[in-house]
């Protein structure tokens, strides 16, 4: 059943939340760098749009993000360099903007992610440290320490948040009509951004979240109103390796305020979507970008009715994933 999220933001103040103007500049920012993703209609479900992330040149909507906050960096800081902790998708995004920018980057990432998420990093150019995934977010800081470098954090920054809410901005000038919007949940940035535009935009249009059942800490955090931490090997339960993090307070304040509820998926369901967007969709995506087909093709009495976006996170699957599910 769908989780009611609170009216108003939880330990973050008013002034601390991203504003429809700080998207805007993102915007601005970014073009040229990011691909501005379509919107493609799906006549195998009824009133569906897509807004496929996976288009981007690294394969995710982290691209936005890392790409607004490296534009706001200073020369100094610039020369210093950046460092980040991730699994892989805002890694690959931070070296890929790096790279275009002229900016150097380490990415500390868990030494389960994916295989091809650490070579593409590493292909665009940036140092990778592997350590366990307890461990990402202590060593990141380290750096920041002993280098000098700035932390340009996944999900629980402002520049961050502002960046992908751009992906919100472009589902309403594609379809200003729309009645719902569905998001993945994972830390938190992508939804907060786009909840944050939608919900300056067009206040009646609902904004759902979507994360994994076996990974459901974003819910139990909106129930609770403070940041819930679920044990590690519980987190890694799920396929979604990309919605494996907790919120931060930055991210469940803005989800406190402009996410309307939000609904979990069965493993099964998620790796079902991820089939039929390739077959039918013609897109290859990753679990976690898959989370909100999932929702719509197997939760959808539990979405408002209407026009209905959801929004593909990213394209970056474990090739012997993907050799098990397209096979048949």
């Amino acid at each position: 059943m769908p989780v009611d999220c609170q009216d108003d933001p939880v330990t973050a103040t008013q002034q601390d939340l991203v504003r429809l103007d700080d998207i805007r500049d993102a915007a601005a920012r970014i073009s040229g760098l990011v691909v501005r993703t379509p919107l493609l209609p799906c006549p195998w479900a009824d009133e569906l749009w897509l807004k496929p992330e996976s288009l981007q040149p690294i394969g995710a909507f982290k691209l936005r993000g890392a790409t607004n906050a490296l534009h706001r960096l200073d020369l100094d800081h610039r020369r210093a360099g950046v460092v980040t902790h991730s699994s892989g998708n805002h890694g690959q995004a931070l070296a890929y903007a790096g790279r275009a920018l002229g900016i150097p980057v380490t990415v500390v990432m868990p030494d389960v992610s994916t295989p091809l998420k650490i070579e593409a990093t590493r292909g665009y150019g940036a140092e990778v440290i592997l350590v366990p995934q307890a461990s990402r977010e202590t060593v990141a800081k380290q750096f920041v320490t002993d280098r000098g470098m700035t932390l340009i954090p996944p999900y629980d920054h402002p520049d961050i948040i502002a960046g992908q809410g751009t992906v919100g901005l472009e589902i309403f000038e594609d379809l200003s009509n729309v009645d719902v919007v569905v998001v993945p949940v994972g830390g938190g940035g992508l939804s907060s951004g786009v909840a944050t535009a939608i919900k300056a935009l067009a206040p009646h249009v609902a904004v759902i979240g979507v994360e994994p059942a076996v990974a459901a800490d974003a819910a139990e955090s909106l129930a609770a109103g403070v940041v819930r931490i679920w044990p590690e090997q519980r987190m890694l339960s799920t396929i979604a390796d990309g919605l494996r993090t907790p919120l931060s307070e930055l991210t469940l304040a803005h989800l406190s305020a402009h996410l309307d509820a939000i609904i979990t998926v069965a493993e099964d369901e998620i790796l079902d979507a991820v089939k039929v967007l390739a077959r039918r969709g013609r897109l290859i995506t990753e679990p976690s970008g898959a989370v909100t087909t999932a929702a719509v093709l197997h939760h959808r009495d539990e979405l408002p009715a209407g026009r209905t976006v959801a929004v593909v996170s990213g394209g970056n699957i474990d090739p012997r994933l993907a050799a098990t599910l397209f096979t048949d």
